[in-house]
């Protein structure tokens, strides 16, 4: 746990908080969604991109890992440079 200084209410107010790691992202978000699509019920009907497609929670797909990219080009500087991608992406055990 790592103390953590908030500012709130406009800037007027201020406060220490115990936080832990973040889970907004990366292989410790794609575990907080499994957690969250378990407690779903099945047979829930789920409103997608801004209500107008529904799906059932059993027909939604698992969270995948990211695919490595490693070895491509990857354009940068406004198209006029490119480079070779290092990103790995996420190997499932």
């Amino acid at each position: 746990m790592v103390k953590v200084r908030k500012v709130g209410a406009r800037g007027t107010t201020s406060y220490v908080k115990d936080e832990g790691p973040a889970k907004w992202a990366g292989d410790a978000f794609k575990e907080e969604q499994k957690k969250r699509l378990e407690k779903i019920p099945k047979g829930k009907i789920m409103h997608l991109g801004r209500g107008v497609r529904t799906i059932k929670a059993k027909d939604l797909p698992e969270p995948r890992p990211r695919p490595s990219t490693e070895g491509m080009t990857r354009i940068t500087g406004r198209g006029t440079a490119s480079r070779k991608s290092r990103n790995k992406g996420n190997k499932k055990d």
